[in-house]
């Protein structure tokens, strides 16, 4: 959603849906932002596994792009649609409680605790909440989780109907590479196993698989950058990109 125009569409379709009586609540990432800024300050990062190490200097960037940047510039389109957005982290109002994933990357975080108060008291006014998904550790830290995680433990905290991941491909696909419209968890698992589901798919796909044990209703994998994707999905009889349900 690196566009201007795709940024205007998406913050247009979450007004609509507030408008209609939808509850939408918003987690975003960064990542091309926090690398940029990283290189503007010549911070340089370690790879374990090919993952990012995120050491206190790393963390203390992610929390500024996404909380300062990313965040506010969402914020500030979907108040310009003319709705009442407010920007938030996992660290206001105890929302999500972290531990730490794995010693060896420093400040990322898994979801442990999650206290959605703060979202139904936004919702009772009328406010759209827009989430950076940073969360605080038992002892005060700072973490960054993963915004498909945090969208994940957000949503399942909220027994939500829907969760909709928004990425950069058209949806799971199949082994001849087409978009499959609606499927199982079962077959999620099976697409897995076999091969079919892999790279970055996976973490979106566990994602989905874990909000749907936890309560939530149905999980979208989508094109974000696809202009109304989210109206499409939500109020067109085929939708857009993958619909998952339980089994």
């Amino acid at each position: 959603m690196g566009s201007d125009e795709a940024m205007e569409s998406f913050a247009r379709d979450v007004v609509l849906m507030r408008q209609v009586g939808v509850n939408p609540v918003v987690v975003h990432g960064g990542g091309p932002m926090i690398n940029a800024m990283l290189d503007k300050l010549d911070i340089q990062s370690e790879f374990v596994n090919g993952k990012r190490v995120t050491d206190k200097a790393t963390v203390e960037v992610v929390e500024m792009v996404l909380s300062g940047l990313v965040n506010k510039r969402i914020v500030q389109a979907i108040n310009g649609q003319g709705g009442s957005a407010v920007g938030l982290s996992g660290k206001d109002a105890q929302l999500m409680t972290c531990d730490q994933t794995d010693e060896s990357l420093g400040f990322v975080g898994s979801p442990a605790e999650m206290n959605p108060k703060i979202l139904h008291d936004l919702f009772a006014h009328d406010v759209i909440p827009v989430i950076a998904p940073l969360g605080a550790g038992r002892n005060g830290e700072t973490f960054n989780v993963n915004g498909d995680t945090a969208a994940g433990a957000i949503a399942s905290a909220l027994k939500a109907d829907r969760l909709l991941l928004l990425t950069d491909v058209s949806g799971v696909k199949n082994a001849a590479g087409d978009v499959v419209t609606e499927l199982k968890a079962g077959q999620i698992r099976e697409m897995t196993l076999d091969g079919t589901i892999a790279g970055g798919m996976i973490p979106k796909t566990e994602t989905a698989l874990d909000a749907l044990h936890s309560g939530v209703r149905a999980v979208v994998i989508l094109d974000g950058r696809a202009p109304n994707a989210v109206l499409l999905e939500l109020y067109t009889e085929h939708g857009a990109g993958s619909l998952i349900r339980p089994d």
